[in-house]
């Protein structure tokens, strides 16, 4: 039995990760900011008000976990929005960075010592990240956030070799969530399907990967 640890697990993808890692018999503990019916009725293990956006509330929390032995870290919590150069917001833009980029960095660093010898560290990102696949513009805190978040997912699988920990870049898709006001094209159980399928496939061979769900190794 595997010991999971996902944020932003109230919902979406993370609440589905949840899901099917305890379908498989593992142990999960849930973070997030406010839970939900749904989660909170789960077998997990699940610690609220944990805002990733917040050093001081990571710094609060996550000590907590202190006697955790972690085999999967799985940094999904992120927000979206859509500025365009008509309409943008320095705080929006801020945000995003603070969540879908420093957030993630921030709860790596802290559990690291949790993660045992053979782990795994999902960051959940996008292609939007991408430079060589924009192609269209616009989303300037999303983009950017989650590019910076790509490069910190390069850095760690770097750093956490030493201690035979491997790290994947994951993009979903363009899955059926409240974020993308379930405009998507795949459903959160599939894109958590073939996740989990590129985490197992995940070794310190191909650590530093930014991978498609579909098993389609991404552009930088």
């Amino acid at each position: 039995m595997a010991t999971v640890v996902v944020t932003g697990a109230n919902r979406g993808i993370g609440l589905e990760f949840v899901k099917q890692y305890l379908a498989k018999g593992d142990k999960v503990i849930a973070l997030c900011r406010n839970t939900s019916d749904e989660l909170s009725q789960s077998d997990a293990k699940v610690i609220d008000k944990v805002d990733v956006s917040s050093p001081e509330c990571l710094e609060k929390i996550l000590p907590t976990l202190s006697d955790l032995k972690i085999d999967l870290l799985i940094n999904n919590a992120g927000v979206f929005a859509n500025e365009t150069l008509e309409h943008m917001s320095v705080k929006t833009l801020e945000y995003q960075f603070r969540v879908n980029a420093i957030g993630p960095l921030m709860v790596t660093q802290m559990l690291r010592q949790q993660l045992v010898k053979g782990a795994k560290v999902a960051m959940i990102t996008s292609r939007m990240g991408s430079v060589t696949d924009n192609t269209s513009g616009g989303y300037y805190g999303y983009r950017m956030s989650k590019a910076a978040l790509n490069i910190a997912g390069v850095s760690l699988a770097h750093d956490l070799k030493e201690q035979e920990v491997a790290v994947a870049l994951l993009h979903p898709g363009h899955v059926q969530t409240e974020m993308v006001n379930y405009s998507g094209d795949i459903s959160a159980a599939v894109a958590v399907e073939r996740l989990i399928q590129r985490i197992e496939e995940l070794n310190l061979g191909n650590t530093g990967t930014f991978w498609h769900s579909n098993g389609e190794v991404l552009p930088w």
